[in-house]
């Protein structure tokens, strides 16, 4: 029996193959909403399984659960000569970086920022802290200058203390956690249980969760969109690639958009938590990080009007095209 599929490959499929559905896409954010998670925990259990850490008590790099050595120790101590620990810095340092590298640039060039939408945990506090700001005044930013309108969500005063105290947590928990991957999880966390934290790692917590508190507070998004390097490199792959993956639109069926999850307005701007615009050309969708939201809303909406969505993604050949088509669309509406 063939493999099924995953969420992921069906929706991007050619359209000549298959068309989203409300049912797929649901179960594609059902999917991304698990690895999100599972990248969480990992993200925050890695120090603690030594699957990644640089212990700087030891200026020991722990990788997978090994001492990962670039034998630089051995050579300083005469145990090694210069061919063994040059052979040892490629293999074990140059050659594992620049394949990581490369891997990650692939994927970035082929499908955009996926990994900032389906792993991040940063972009998956993002999230969080903006569906209880959303629940306390109707706006998923403190800068937005109007609500964003949501099916069955009536903004409540009583979710204020909520996003303040999630953002407060979600800061002192980056914090420790930033600290374990530079010293033993085990002597900061006991520390930390036993009140017992050095000078040091007090400041360093401290510091740590009053500048991530108000990164939370007050950007978020902002900062994936503008601050984060890891996101702006592979936006750039992504924008070099005419074939790598778009939210095409179907601009013949715009006139649908006006009847769009009424009364309150397009369901794809008001579901993206980048606050961009799915239904705009590719060069003005630099900081998309293929989420899937946009979709999944517009495939909403529109079923419920007996509709097809307006969105979908496209990879490919199909992406070239809906690029080419694009940009033949600019330069005749500038005529």
């Amino acid at each position: 029996m063939a493999a099924r599929p995953s969420a992921l490959a069906q929706v991007a499929s050619s359209p000549n193959d298959h068309q989203p559905t409300a049912l797929n896409t649901q179960s594609l954010q059902r999917w991304r909403t698990r690895t999100q998670i599972g990248f969480f925990l990992l993200f925050l259990l890695a120090p603690a399984l030594n699957l990644l850490r640089f212990d700087l008590y030891e200026t020991q790099l722990w990788f997978l659960g090994m001492r990962w050595s670039l034998g630089i120790g051995d050579f300083m101590a005469g145990k090694i000569d210069a061919a063994q620990v040059g052979t040892a810095i490629l293999l074990r340092g140059i050659l594992p970086g620049v394949a990581f590298v490369t891997a990650f640039m692939v994927v970035a060039y082929r499908w955009g920022r996926l990994y900032c939408g389906w792993l991040c945990p940063h972009f998956s506090v993002v999230e969080l802290l903006n569906g209880i700001l959303h629940r306390a005044c109707g706006k998923l930013s403190l800068w937005d200058a109007s609500p964003t309108p949501r099916a069955g969500v009536t903004p409540q005063k009583r979710y204020w203390p909520l996003f303040f105290l999630s953002c407060v947590l979600m800061g002192f928990l980056w914090a420790i956690t930033l600290l374990t991957y530079m010293l033993p999880p085990d002597v900061i966390w006991g520390n930390l249980v036993q009140l017992s934290l050095t000078g040091n790692q007090a400041r360093f917590i401290g510091i740590g969760t009053l500048v991530f508190t108000l990164e939370f507070t007050l950007a978020r998004h902002l900062f994936c969109r503008f601050g984060c390097a890891v996101g702006y490199f592979q936006s750039v792959a992504w924008m070099a690639n005419p074939r790598g993956m778009v939210v095409a639109f179907e601009r013949n069926r715009a006139k649908d958009c006006k009847s769009c999850d009424m009364p309150r307005g397009s369901a794809c701007d008001n579901a993206c938590p980048m606050r961009l615009n799915p239904r705009n050309i590719k060069r003005m969708m630099f900081s998309c990080v293929q989420c899937g939201q946009c979709l999944s809303a517009c495939d909403t909406s529109q079923t419920s009007q007996q509709r097809k969505p307006t969105l979908e993604w496209k990879v490919g050949l199909e992406a070239m095209r809906e690029t080419l088509h694009q940009r033949q669309q600019e330069r005749e509406e500038k005529r």
